[in-house]
């Protein structure tokens, strides 16, 4: 696949993100930052995607597009069949909810609540009522490990078993993609490899895992690589995964 024809190659529906032409640019003082400029690309259902780059590629503004906490200067930006780039802040708020999982690298777990109330938080946003969340998310912290531990503070836990939380809590609302910001930038190698083994398993269940890296050891377990560089599409790699 070549950066330039990455979006022409299937039809929409086959796509669960789907990038065309999109640009994001900021003016700072009296310059123009091309943070990312003309980036196309698209990601299949089920897919497994890394995306690197070095320090000012582009790869933070490109995880806020797509996780539909920014929004494109110009171009569109399709997920799971609709083009977030037109929504106002109420209808992307909503089809980040349903559409994304986030797991970031600093956990974001909230201090105050237990290992259980944490994973519960996002069903709380979509007014499922306390008796299901609750069920749910003793059966999401089952699912990553995490069961002895539902009423303990983030505080109380290891880093590896944070990052569990965290992706159980990405789980909460059974969305189609994870969007995993160097989750293993706090870990050791022997954690890093625990919650690598995780998101394969997640994989393996068909989820769309797309991953911001600037590790290669990381972005190897990943089916496709893209490669930033200074906001531009370099490289679309298709790989067979390394396996945990």
């Amino acid at each position: 696949m070549r950066p330039d024809d990455g979006c022409a190659v299937r039809p929409l529906e086959n796509d669960v993100v789907r990038l065309e032409d999109v640009k994001r640019h900021y003016l700072v003082g009296d310059e123009t930052v091309r943070a990312l400029d003309g980036v196309s690309f698209s990601i299949e259902k089920g897919g497994y995607w890394a995306i690197m780059g070095p320090s000012g590629s582009g790869k933070s503004t490109m995880l806020n597009i797509l996780g539909c906490l920014d929004q494109p200067t110009s171009g569109a930006y399709w997920l799971n069949g609709e083009n977030v780039a037109e929504m106002d802040d109420d209808e992307l708020s909503d089809h980040r909810l349903k559409n994304l999982g986030f797991v970031f690298q600093s956990f974001n777990l909230i201090s105050q609540l237990t290992v259980c109330e944490n994973i519960e938080v996002p069903m709380m946003y979509l007014g499922i009522s306390p008796s299901e969340r609750r069920e749910r998310a003793e059966a999401l912290a089952e699912r990553v490990g995490m069961s002895h531990r539902l009423r303990h503070l983030p505080a109380e836990l290891s880093g590896g078993q944070r990052q569990r939380v965290a992706i159980a809590r990405a789980l909460a609302n059974d969305p189609p993609v994870i969007l995993a910001d160097e989750p293993t930038g706090n870990l050791d190698t022997a954690t890093s490899i625990q919650i690598m083994e995780l998101f394969q398993e997640l994989y393996v269940q068909g989820k769309t895992i797309i991953l911001v890296t600037h590790e290669p050891d990381i972005a190897a377990y990943a089916k496709s690589s893209i490669v930033l560089k200074d906001g531009k599409l370099m490289s679309i790699t298709r790989n067979n995964g390394k396996q945990p």
